[in-house]
C-alpha cells in the first residue's frame, strides 16, 4: 500500500503572513474517487456533572461565575469502568448499528484521542489503543494505528483516511476517539484560586466518544475540501503535564491569547478552503466550530465573519450541554443535530478546528445520505 504524504503545515516556527497556506485536500488533486461520511456514532458516560456542582467542590472556593462566563450548564464525566477505551468502543458500536457495513468490512481504523486510557487512568502507548478497539468491535482485518493532533485529532483522522479512500487504496474505514479528560477538571478544582488562572479552561471539559465511518462516494458527493495548517509559534499557549495532586493530568492554557491569535490568523486560511470548495462563507448552512464556550464561539464567529465580509446561516453551539470534549467536540455536535433532524439534504456543513499547536483545520462537506438513519423518525 502506498502511503499518502501528510505534513504538519508550512508555518513551523515563524510568524503568520499572507503567503502562508493550508495543506488542502480537494478537487484540485484530481484523484479518482470521492469520500463521504457514511455513519456517525456517539457514546456518552452514564453520569453528568453540573457546573454548579463542580464549582461547589473547588478547594479554595474562588469567586468565579463559571456558568455565566462560559455558558456551560453541565458536562458528562467518566465514572468507574469508563475510560477512553470504553467510550471509543461504545461509539464505534453505535456507529456500526446504524451502518450498512459490518465491523469485518472495515479496512482501516484510526484512533485519534488525546487520552488513551484503558483500565482507568492508565495511559496506553504500545500496542496502539486502535489495535484494542478494532479487536473489541470485531474489525480484526483492519489496518489500525493511533494519531494525535490535540483537539483537531478526529478531523485530522478524517483527513488522513479520506486521502486513502480518494486515492483508491481502501473503500471504507472508521475514525474513532474516546476522550476521558474530566480528570483535568477534578485536578484544577483542587488548585484554582482566581478567574485569571491558566487552569480555568480545565473546568470546561467533558468526556465523550465518537466514531465515523468513511466510504467511497459517488462523483461530486461528500467531503468537498479538507485543509490544515500548523502555526507552531503558538505551540506553548496550552500545555499539559502529569498531575502531582492526584491521578490524571493538569493543563495550563492562555485561553484569551489562543482566541486572539486564532481570530487574527484564521480568516485567510478559512477563505482559502472556501475558495477551493467554490463556496462563500454565506453559502455555509451550518458552521460547527470547536466547542470551547458560548461567549468565545459567538465572539469568534462575529469577528471572523466581519473579516470575511459575510456571515454563515447557522452556527452550532452544544458546549452548554456537553462542555469541551476535546477531539470529539465537532462530531458530538454533529450527532446531536442529526438526531434532532436539524439538517436537510444539500446543506453545506463546515467544521472548524482551533486546536493547541496552534492547529487550524477546516472540513467542508455536503449533507447527503448520512442523515437517513437519524432524526426523530428513527
Amino acid at each position: 500500500m502506498n502511503l499518502p504524504l501528510i505534513n504538519a503545515g508550512p508555518n513551523h516556527g515563524k510568524k503568520m503572513t499572507h503567503t502562508d497556506r493550508m495543506l488542502i485536500q480537494g478537487p484540485q488533486d484530481n484523484f479518482p474517487y470521492h469520500c463521504r461520511f457514511e455513519r456517525i456514532g456517539r457514546k456518552l458516560p452514564q453520569h453528568s456533572l453540573s457546573t454548579r456542582e463542580l464549582m461547589a467542590n473547588t478547594r479554595h472556593h474562588p469567586d468565579i461565575q463559571l456558568e455565566r462566563l462560559t455558558g456551560i450548564h453541565q458536562r458528562y464525566i467518566c465514572s468507574e469502568g469508563e475510560d477512553s477505551f470504553t467510550l471509543a468502543v461504545g461509539a464505534a458500536r453505535d456507529c456500526l448499528e446504524k451502518s450498512a457495513y459490518h465491523a469485518s468490512d472495515m479496512e482501516m481504523l484510526i484512533n485519534c484521542s488525546i487520552t488513551k486510557f484503558k483500565g482507568g487512568l492508565s495511559n496506553r502507548v504500545e500496542p496502539a489503543l486502535a489495535h484494542a478497539i478494532k479487536n473489541a468491535i470485531g474489525a480484526t482485518q483492519a489496518i489500525s494505528f493511533d494519531i494525535g493532533n490535540a483537539c483537531a485529532g478526529m478531523m485530522t483522522g478524517v483527513f488522513i483516511m479520506s486521502e486513502f479512500i480518494r486515492r483508491g487504496e481502501i473503500t471504507c474505514g472508521m475514525v474513532v476517539s474516546g476522550e476521558s479528560i474530566s480528570n483535568l477538571s477534578i485536578n484544577a478544582a483542587k488548585q484554582i484560586r482566581f478567574i485569571f488562572s491558566k487552569q480555568l479552561a480545565s473546568l470546561t471539559v467533558g468526556d465523550a466518544g465518537v466514531a465515523v465511518i468513511l466510504e467511497r462516494a459517488p462523483t461530486n458527493q461528500g467531503i468537498a475540501v479538507a485543509g490544515f495548517t500548523t502555526l507552531a509559534q503558538h505551540s506553548r499557549l496550552c500545555l499539559g503535564y502529569p498531575s502531582t495532586l492526584g491521578p490524571g493530568a493538569v493543563m495550563f492554557t492562555q485561553a484569551r491569547t489562543i482566541h486572539k491569535v486564532a481570530i487574527e490568523d484564521s480568516p485567510p486560511l478559512i477563505k482559502e478552503a472556501l475558495d477551493a470548495s467554490g463556496l462563500d462563507f454565506g453559502d455555509i448552512d451550518y458552521v460547527i466550530p470547536h466547542q470551547t464556550s458560548t461567549r468565545a464561539i459567538e465572539k469568534g464567529t462575529r469577528e471572523i465573519s466581519e473579516r470575511l465580509g459575510i456571515f454563515p446561516k447557522n452556527v452550532v453551539v452544544t458546549v452548554d450541554e456537553f462542555g469541551n470534549t476535546a477531539s470529539t467536540t465537532h462530531f458530538v455536535a454533529l450527532y446531536k443535530y442529526l438526531s434532532e433532524g436539524r439538517f436537510k439534504k444539500g446543506d453545506n456543513i463546515m467544521l472548524i478546528s482551533f486546536a493547541s499547536g496552534l492547529e487550524v483545520g477546516v472540513i467542508i462537506f455536503t449533507m447527503d445520505q448520512l442523515m437517513e438513519s437519524y432524526g426523530p423518525a428513527n
